[in-house]
């Protein structure tokens, strides 16, 4: 975060002062959770709060104006003790959490297309997998944008509080196609063969692409060597190799009609040779999958992990500006006629102009409809929330 952030963290201040204790949302048993919360200027997270009530909770916002609010997926009988083994737990929402920093092939300097990007992975989520092939309810579901570069899926269903850690990791392994043999599911008419079918078409388009030399080539390399780096971080894949040359090699063997001739006839064939063959199919289910992290990081954990804290729906994203927001379900489908846009609904703020600097090479950046393409050392004037959102985000700094 870049200097200045003072006179944000004010704004944060009249941001919570002009809300009521009333119109807070909370978190259901607000009692059992615990709260943690990141202070302004690097000190260490005041955790382990607890509250019995919205007014209690309101009051600390009042007195703390902290840069981000967070409460525990969990439900505790004393959630304000300090071990974690003295807490006592009694449950947790099983949590979804997709962020637009670990798409492969995707990055956050063009913040309004990775947002694309991410929404439409949210919705595909529960759209293919969570409520068609696990039968989760969308009564029991809670959907929201994470103020950043994400979205959440809560899920509140009683049947599934006690599910311990390893139960949610069969869920997300499912989800990234872990230990599923994609070449067999593509005959039994099952959800993954459904996807299958179509990720073989997608993913050979894509190699099409890059065996041709047209425009593009690049990018979509890098998109696949995105995918295969991702999934080589499972211990259940193994590749002889994970490099942009094997992905050119592989382009240049399905440049070959014969060969995807016989592979669409029968899958079980390794047409592409030992070496490609496996690298193939990992790019199908990196295309036809939902990337919910790889082994070990932020967003996978966030599942997994029974004791993890998540966002609170109505605080300010203290490296954004932007408000956590809940969304209805039919409003997350990037297709929708009045689908949910998170840069013009998640604003708080509605000041005059600000001059800034750019401190950021190659970024893109839009909030409630102004978009911005500077270039590195740039003073542009912009609204305060564009403002807010650059330099929050390190991109730029007040001019003095």
């Amino acid at each position: 975060m870049a200097g200045g952030w003072s006179r944000f963290a004010l704004r944060f201040s009249e941001y919570y002062d002009s809300i009521s204790a009333e119109s807070l949302w909370t978190p259901p048993r607000l009692r059992t959770r615990e709260w943690m919360f990141i202070p302004w200027g690097g000190a260490p997270p005041d955790r382990h709060r607890a509250f019995s009530d919205k007014k209690s909770l309101h009051s600390y916002l009042r007195s703390r104006s902290p840069h981000s609010c967070f409460h525990s997926t969990a439900y505790y009988q004393d959630p304000s003790k300090l071990k974690m083994a003295e807490k006592g737990w009694l449950g947790a929402d099983l949590i979804f959490d997709l962020d637009g920093d670990h798409l492969p092939g995707v990055s956050d300097n063009d913040f309004p297309a990775m947002i694309e990007v991410i929404q439409s992975q949210a919705w595909r989520l529960w759209n293919e997998f969570l409520e068609p092939e696990f039968g989760f309810k969308e009564k029991y579901a809670q959907f929201t944008f994470s103020g950043h570069r994400g979205f959440h899926i809560h899920l509140r269903d009683p049947n599934l509080l006690h599910l311990d850690s390893n139960a949610r990791r069969e869920i997300v392994n499912y989800i990234r196609g872990e230990g599923i043999d994609i070449q067999s599911t593509i005959s039994d008419n099952s959800g993954w063969g459904r996807r299958a079918l179509q990720g073989i078409d997608s993913t050979l388009e894509k190699l099409s692409t890059i065996s041709s030399g047209a425009s593009g080539k690049g990018a979509l390399i890098d998109e696949l060597h995105g995918i295969l780096t991702t999934r080589a971080n499972s211990p259940q894949v193994n590749l002889k190799s994970t490099s942009r040359a094997s992905i050119v090699e592989l382009a240049d063997q399905a440049d070959n009609e014969d060969k995807v001739s016989r592979l669409k006839k029968d899958p079980s064939l390794s047409v592409f040779g030992p070496k490609c063959s496996p690298i193939f199919w990992e790019l199908v289910k990196g295309d036809s999958s939902v990337v919910i992290g790889t082994a070990g990081e932020t967003d996978e954990v966030v599942t997994v992990d029974t004791k993890r804290v998540i966002r609170w729906i109505g605080s300010l994203h203290g490296k954004s500006g932007l408000r956590v927001t809940e969304l209805p379900l039919e409003r997350l489908d990037p297709d929708s006629r009045n689908k949910f846009d998170p840069l013009t609904e998640a604003v708080a703020f509605r000041g005059g102009t600000v001059k800034v600097r750019v401190l950021a090479e190659d970024v893109t950046a839009e909030i409630s409809g102004h978009r911005v393409e500077p270039m590195l050392g740039d003073e542009i004037e912009v609204q305060e929330s564009m403002a807010m959102f650059l330099c929050l985000k390190g991109w730029a700094e007040i001019c003095k």
